[in-house]
């Protein structure tokens, strides 16, 4: 027999009764029934019961074993009488006789529990993470993300693409986060750079001759930790392909996210249709690049209505240049609670208030109520009823100014009435391109121009949409939203010299500045560069989805926590002066 088990903890059937077994793992819970002990095991494939009596030469040394301690069991295999079977495990029908025990592992009093659900604060669980991981969801949670992975490489082979590895070591290149430095021994008071990302070399792989490439590849890049967003390090399934236009690149990954989608959503609706919606009108409907398309709710511009009103505040706004009204339709939401609940909710946001107006039935007719339809009158309430398609038990909420200032606010407000109002649609997974990103903004208060979006976009135009207004300036780049969240971010490349150094003059990089940063890239152009796009899908992202999980911690091995620190390892830690030394460097400290 095997050292270890001749079975795992999940293969044990009826079909087994009567045989001598072994079986290692975990001791998952016990229970004492009075001379007789009852012992679930657990390994990483299932549960196991076990039991042993006064009558087995087992039983001093069982009676010593405590949750978590690892043990391998010799024993029979007896079947469980027809009212005590569980048919919630595989393994309900029979269990384990123990004859003979070894401990493999004896475990100390425990930091936290691994039966049961119950909450443990993040440090705790960060910091004995492998015990963390022994719990059910987190073994699950890990599970699908591997399988998720494996089946992303079997999608990308099965569409003609060979994965090829990119150097982790290389040299800092600005790709919109701060670098991870790594200071070179050979090289004193020079570094090297973890990559952001293999942007620039999958690109040069394309110039390279090599038609297709993807990778699951680890990315780092210095950014403050959100719910979704990793603080140090994350992976992606990262694509480019040569002589391609932006539908092709659509075309190639939509089959590989919707198959995982399927395989692994867990029965949820994967829409097949993935509208292409400009960045422009995203930030109007949604007040964001990353909509949640499970809620039907668009927002609409009505300044007209408000032009020269009996509402003040909004009339002397309009004014102003540069400014709008806009409305986000309510359908359901027409009572005066439920709109003074989120007139609060902006004033949390940080913004004076909402404007409300809702429509009641007063037995002789519709009317309009709230504030905004007293100060504007009847006939302007009824034109924005009218193209807002709203009606009796309705509501409408008012955002104005500048854009900019208000639409993430508006965008979380129609977030919140989607969701209160049991608008959003649950157990589904609705996806949009969006497209037509800008490629240079400008700062308010310098008037300078810099990059908004992926610099190595090519514009739409090429060089020719490179000699109007910068702020004009499409670029063939791309994000892929699904339920609020952003998976994919791509762009056609910008592969010719002359545009790549115009497009960096108009943000102030000179061609010494280009050259230097991106010497290879615009050397390698010089040389027969083919058209080439692709994209890059969060994997991480993508299995947070798939789990149904907020936190994206919840989907990662061992991560950082939200100051990136890792408590388990001690990261980051205090370099010895010898390495300092070797390298030639001082720590300044900071007052």
């Amino acid at each position: 027999m095997h050292a270890y088990r001749s079975h795992t903890c999940a293969a044990l059937t009826a079909a087994n009764v009567g045989e001598t077994v072994r079986l290692s793992g975990w001791v998952h819970r016990v229970r004492d029934h009075g001379g007789v002990l009852f012992i679930d095991l657990r390994d990483h494939f299932g549960v196991t019961q076990v039991l042993c009596d006064g009558d087995s030469a087992a039983f001093a040394e069982l009676e010593k074993v405590r949750s978590e301690w690892c043990i391998r069991i010799d024993g029979t295999v007896k079947a469980r009488d027809a009212d005590l079977v569980n048919p919630k495990l595989p393994t309900g029908e029979i269990e384990v006789y123990v004859r003979e025990l070894e401990v493999l592992g004896a475990a100390d009093e425990l930091p936290l529990m691994v039966f049961g659900d119950q909450e443990y604060p993040e440090e705790t669980r960060l910091r004995y993470r492998y015990l963390d991981l022994r719990r059910e969801a987190m073994q699950q949670n890990m599970t699908l993300r591997s399988d998720v992975v494996a089946s992303m490489r079997r999608r990308m082979w099965d569409q003609g693409f060979r994965e090829y590895q990119t150097p982790i070591i290389t040299a800092s290149s600005p790709e919109g986060a701060r670098d991870f430095l790594v200071p070179s021994r050979l090289h004193p008071g020079k570094f090297y750079a973890l990559p952001q990302a293999p942007q620039q070399f999958k690109q040069l792989i394309m110039v390279s001759g090599f038609d297709k490439y993807f990778q699951i590849a680890p990315c780092f890049r210095d950014e403050d930790p959100r719910a979704d967003r990793s603080p140090t390090d994350f992976y992606q399934l990262d694509l480019e392909m040569s002589f391609v236009e932006q539908q092709d690149v659509f075309d190639t990954i939509q089959p590989v996210l919707t198959g995982v989608f399927e395989e692994f959503g867990g029965g949820r609706k994967v829409d097949q249709e993935w509208p292409q919606i400009s960045y422009k009108d995203s930030a109007l409907w949604y007040g964001t690049d990353k909509p949640d398309l499970r809620n039907p709710i668009k927002m609409q511009v009505v300044s007209d209505h408000f032009r020269g009103s009996g509402f003040a505040i909004f009339a002397k706004l309009l004014e102003q240049e540069g400014t709008e009204i806009r409305a986000i339709p309510a359908p359901s939401g027409g009572s005066r609670k439920f709109c003074d609940r989120m007139n609060a909710f902006a004033q949390k946001e940080g913004l004076p208030g909402m404007g409300y107006i809702f429509w009641r039935d007063q037995g002789e007719g519709m009317e309009a109520a709230g504030p905004l339809a007293k100060n504007i009158g009847p006939e302007r309430t009824e034109a924005i009823r009218q193209q807002l398609g709203l009606g009796v038990g309705d509501a409408a909420f008012f955002l104005g100014g500048k854009p900019k200032a208000f639409e993430k606010v508006a965008g979380k407000a129609r977030d919140v009435i989607g969701e209160e109002l049991g608008l959003t649609e649950k157990d589904r997974f609705a996806f949009a391109w969006i497209v037509d990103f800008p490629i240079y903004e400008q700062d308010e208060e310098t008037g300078a121009i810099d990059f908004e979006h992926n610099p190595f976009s090519m514009p739409q135009g090429g060089m020719e949409a490179l000699q109007g207004n910068p702020l004009d300036v499409r670029g063939y780049q791309y994000d892929l939203a699904c339920n609020g969240y952003e998976l994919v971010s791509g762009a056609i490349r910008n592969h010719k010299p002359e545009i790549m150094l115009k497009a960096f003059e108009l943000a102030g990089y000179g061609e010494d500045e280009v050259k230097s940063r991106f010497g290879a890239l615009f050397n390698a152009f010089h040389y027969g560069a083919p058209p080439h796009g692709g994209c890059a899908a969060g994997i991480d992202r993508i299995v947070m989805l798939l789990a149904d999980e907020a936190n994206i911690r919840e989907v990662m091995m061992f991560p950082m926590n939200q100051r990136a620190e890792d408590l388990m390892m001690d990261a980051p830690s205090d370099p010895t002066s010898d390495q300092l030394m070797e390298l030639g460097l001082r720590i300044i400290p900071q007052d």
